[in-house]
């Protein structure tokens, strides 16, 4: 492929009229560059791609700990009647990060489900484009999303384990 190019280059810079140190006023690029630059194009794409799924990831983080806050605020009574009944505070730290977990796992779900959606449309848009949703991809997207449920859902979980059953029972 190389000798074929230095062959081409002498040709054109013969018909080209180009004396011996004058450069060249045309290019010749091999399959070897063109996929070279293909591949860093699809390299700072992926990168570009992976920034915008943290971005996500950590908005729906921070998402999933607010609405168990909440849940914690508004469920303070119950948290000090089921301590007050003999409750020990890794039953509600385990209660709300499954609640977190779930949260999130549905979340997941739900989005696998548009993203498949997704694809599909733009397999029927696009004629030469054929989409996978595979089995591997469905089963770490769900296992990142119950790994944020559980890494969010922490701190609302060790806030409600850690409240007092009398100043619960008397919250309003």
């Amino acid at each position: 492929m190389d000798s074929a190019a230095l062959e081409i280059t002498d040709i054109l810079r013969e018909q080209h009229d180009i004396r011996f140190r004058e450069e060249d006023d045309f290019e010749v690029l091999t399959q070897k560059e063109i996929l070279s630059a293909a591949g860093q194009i699809t390299g700072a794409v992926t990168i570009f791609l992976g920034i915008i799924a943290a971005i996500s990831l950590l908005v729906g983080g921070i998402g999933i700990m607010n609405i168990m806050l909440v849940s914690v605020t508004e469920r303070t009574r119950e948290i000090g009647l089921r301590k007050a009944v003999g409750a020990r505070q890794r039953d509600i730290l385990v209660q709300f990060l499954i609640e977190s977990m779930l949260l999130a796992v549905f979340g997941g779900i739900f989005g696998i489900l548009l993203g498949a959606v997704g694809a599909k449309v733009a397999e029927r848009l696009v004629d030469e484009l054929t989409t996978v949703v595979g089995v591997d991809i469905v089963f770490l997207a769900t296992a990142v999303s119950a790994a944020i449920g559980i890494f969010f859902g922490i701190y609302p979980a060790y806030r409600a384990a850690r409240l007092n059953p009398i100043d619960a029972l008397r919250y309003e």
